[in-house]
């Protein structure tokens, strides 16, 4: 018998579906999206009040633009345009309308209020749906290296910097002698004196500019570290006193001075040169931080930093955490983490009292590899003495099979879900500038990301069945 095909028509019309939602199948992510959207107050909302009488695009539909598109892997506001065009689920969530990129950028750029609301409107719905418990809950920090919209190249270190005003102001001096010359020899064609004095002194003035930031930035980074500082000081003093020798070196005092490889980006002056993939290359960074709680695996804390390495992020990262968490038990995190300072931070209140939460930080390197010692039962580890020093405590707290069985989950939750955004959603590249709206973008990430987690663990249909 021959083979059979399906009839393929270009030119008919069709008659489509009257109804737009019959355009993607049932279950589909933008269903949901819009029926989260649907409950979100838009009071926050910022819209055009010039008095124009232009008809505008509604809040609602451009907050599950943005959300659909995100969640798809759509970042950029020229693509998302283009995808009101060529995709159908777009089509859908815009009612066959058709938003300018500028009228996208524009709306993700200023309804910050709007975002951080829906963000916790989406974790109360989790909760309310039972896919995340209300309170005591285990959460695993950790943060990952994100592009900045900006080259490395673009940067300027800070003793370069110093030898390249020394230089310019030689230039400008030899420029100016030789204006003073009767029978000067002329400049290539198209240059003047002038022009040449005027440039480098206002190269002069942004490496000038440049040198004091970092010169401040030096100041208050060795703030931040004073307070870690003064805990190492007091740790070795307890140990003395207890007539124990202190380990390691005296600790040092942080310095005001900027390092002579501190860097400057005239493209993103906020971002920094940070350690990327294996460690083995630099690029130019921001710090993406995220709090996951560890059953739900959905982002309950998110900030950005533009610390190059994690040894005060800590603190802030645990503070990020949403409103309708009410209460952390437990907070699982790598050793870059760890500093003294952050954990009494974490675990205890201004007048020393505890907080209720406990961290499990690894202080000691472990071989991935488990040796066949590593697979014996083993008696659980004495309890330190009160006299303890916090690290010794951490060290207990990951030899005990309850530490050791919670520390597991950190390596099994907030690694998969950063690993999801930049290689699942593939976001890797932040496509605005400054850090105040790098924050609001990793925010329009992570909020993307709850709500595609969500739909996988089937709330549009505990939503349906309740409505």
């Amino acid at each position: 018998m021959a083979a059979r095909f399906v009839p393929i028509d270009y030119d008919t019309p069709l008659i489509l579906p009257p109804n737009l939602r019959d355009w993607v199948p049932v279950g589909h992510l933008a269903h949901f999206i819009l029926d989260v959207v649907e409950e979100i107050d838009l009071r926050q909302v910022r819209v055009n009040e010039r008095g124009t009488g232009s008809e505008q695009y509604p809040p609602r539909m451009l907050l599950g633009l943005l959300l659909y598109c995100y969640a798809t892997g759509l970042f950029s506001s020229r693509r998302i345009e283009q995808a009101t065009w060529d995709s159908v689920p777009v089509r859908l969530i815009c009612g066959d309308t058709h938003p300018d990129h500028d009228t996208i950028c524009t709306f993700r750029r200023e309804n910050k209020a709007l975002l951080a609301e829906t963000f916790v409107r989406v974790l109360e719905l989790a909760q309310a749906l039972q896919f995340l418990q209300v309170g005591q809950i285990t959460v695993a920090v950790d943060g990952t290296k994100v592009l900045a919209h900006a080259s490395k190249h673009a940067a300027v270190i800070y003793e370069h910097a110093g030898k390249t005003i020394q230089q310019l102001d030689f230039e400008v001096q030899e420029l100016l002698a030789k204006a003073e010359q009767a029978d000067r020899t002329p400049l290539a064609e198209g240059l003047t004196i002038p022009q040449e004095v005027q440039r480098r002194q206002e190269r002069k003035a942004k490496l000038a500019a440049a040198r004091a930031e970092i010169e401040a930035r030096a100041k208050a980074r060795a703030a931040a570290e004073m307070a870690q500082y003064q805990a190492q000081l007091a740790e070795r003093a307890a140990l003395k006193d207890r007539g124990d020798k202190p380990r390691g070196p005296e600790p040092k005092e942080p310095s005001q001075q900027p390092k002579p490889s501190d860097q400057y980006n005239f493209t993103d002056p906020t971002s920094r040169i940070m350690k990327a993939g294996n460690g083995q290359h630099f690029e130019q960074c921001y710090n993406a931080q995220a709090a996951v709680e560890v059953d739900s695996r959905l982002i309950v804390g998110e900030r950005v930093s533009s610390a190059p390495n994690d040894k005060q992020e800590l603190v802030p990262s645990v503070a990020a955490i949403s409103q309708p968490v009410e209460s952390v038990a437990a907070v699982l995190t790598d050793s870059g983490f760890y500093s003294e300072a952050a954990v009494q931070t974490v675990e205890q209140t201004g007048t020393g009292q505890p907080t209720g939460t406990i961290v499990y930080a690894a202080v000691e390197k472990k071989e991935h590899h488990r040796t066949v010692s590593d697979l014996e039962q083993k008696s659980e580890p004495e309890v330190p003495g009160p006299e303890a020093s916090t690290s010794e405590v951490m060290k207990y707290r990951l030899r005990t099979a309850e530490g050791q069985a919670k520390y597991k989950l950190r390596q099994q939750t907030v690694e998969p879900v950063l690993g999801i955004i930049k290689s699942v959603l593939g976001f890797r590249q932040f496509l605005l500038r400054g850090l105040q709206k790098v924050e609001l973008e990793w925010q329009w990430v992570c909020l993307a990301y709850n709500l595609k987690r969500l739909h996988r663990m089937g709330a549009g249909l505990k939503m349906a069945a309740q409505s």
